[in-house]
């Protein structure tokens, strides 16, 4: 696999500008989708230097004594741990990679929004932000909190998770 659009199941994105609820919406419409049967993946993009794990504990010790990957495998979850070495932003395709995609019907994905995938552009008008759909041809929708004339993509109600949630599984279907 060496682009996204080679991805084996729907990858579908939600880019928007920090602040904007991308974590709040898609909190809520997972729910909806896995009541529809759906088993969801998601990729969540952080700009942050994150660490899940706890210094003193036997996984932390082995990532410090130099392990390049750790799987924490518990009676509820897995935890794959992998350093990058040094320190670059990660890409969608390299996070992707990990996944299972065998038990998968769809995978979402928060931020990365200068990678090229399909996209549905979140966008608040009170943030003042430009419209990330001008500049990026990978943006399939629209949600927004008004109606944007001269935008030939399908605009959603960005407060209507309904409709959104119909968007998403014909998405999904197609």
């Amino acid at each position: 696999m060496s682009v996204l659009a080679d991805f084996p199941i729907p990858l579908l994105g939600f880019a928007a500008f920090s602040g904007t609820g991308k974590t709040t919406l898609l909190e809520k419409l997972i729910p909806l989708l896995t009541a529809q049967g759906l088993n969801v993946a998601l990729v969540k993009h952080s700009h942050h230097d994150i660490e899940m794990d706890k210094p003193g504990k036997d996984s932390y010790r082995l990532r410090k004594a130099g392990a390049s990957q750790v799987v924490l495998a518990g009676t509820h979850r897995s935890i794959l741990f992998s350093e990058h070495g040094q320190k670059r932003d990660s890409r969608l395709l390299e996070q992707l990679a990990l996944l299972q995609t065998d038990s998968l019907d769809l995978v979402l994905v928060e931020g990365f929004r200068d990678e090229i995938f399909n996209k549905i552009e979140l966008h608040r008008s009170a943030l003042n932000k430009p419209f990330l759909f001008k500049s990026d041809s990978s943006v399939i929708a629209l949600a927004c909190d008004q109606t944007v004339k001269n935008c030939p993509l399908p605009q959603i109600d960005l407060n209507d998770l309904h409709a959104l949630e119909q968007f998403v599984l014909e998405f999904a279907k197609a």
